[in-house]
């Protein structure tokens, strides 16, 4: 399971390398709600296309091994002709887990999600501008309207249910 102290030294060692990120999944949720709410066995983020490679080699370093690649997962080209994968989990020794889904910004700093072959869904600058906090840190992540998005059209376990009543309930989604 990732403490918060886990999520924020991540996330710091990741800013403090240069990549650019944003909070999603369970803890983007607690972050928006300003308190963990229940365990979590990772960290879901979005990142950006463009530093994949990078990452992967910075992930590798720091000990994460590849656990899997999500179904959704596809081989896209960076910026710089690198060929990448788009939506994995890397685990380290400890057990901890970061799931990254990459995505491209477009001129107008919308996320155009990577491992959809086609344009259609996106990440509006809106949807990319919110701000959470995990330990007492100021985290960027998706806002709560777009959480509340990501998780429609599939079944959700009990305890994911839960985490979009606490949100819609907080910022009074329908």
């Amino acid at each position: 399971m990732m403490t918060p102290e886990d999520v924020i030294q991540l996330y710091q060692s990741l800013t403090g390398q240069g990549f650019r990120l944003w909070i999603c999944g369970g803890w983007g949720i607690d972050a928006l709600l300003g308190a963990q709410t229940r365990p979590h066995k990772d960290l879901d983020v979005l990142m950006l296309l463009e530093d994949m490679p990078r990452l992967r080699a910075w992930l590798a370093l720091a000990g994460y091994e590849l656990k899997e690649l999500w179904s959704e997962n596809r081989l896209a080209v960076d910026d710089q002709g690198t060929e990448t994968d788009t939506a994995f989990v890397v685990r380290d020794a400890a057990g901890r887990e970061l799931d990254v889904h990459a995505l491209r910004l477009d001129a107008g700093g919308n996320g155009l999600p990577a491992w959809e072959a086609e344009a259609g869904f996106i990440f509006t600058s809106a949807d990319l501008a919110g701000v959470g906090v995990i330990a007492g840190v100021p985290i960027p992540c998706l806002t709560a309207e777009m959480q509340v998005i990501c998780h429609q059209g599939y079944v959700l376990p009990a305890y994911q249910v839960e985490d979009l009543r606490r949100l819609a309930e907080r910022f009074e989604i329908p």
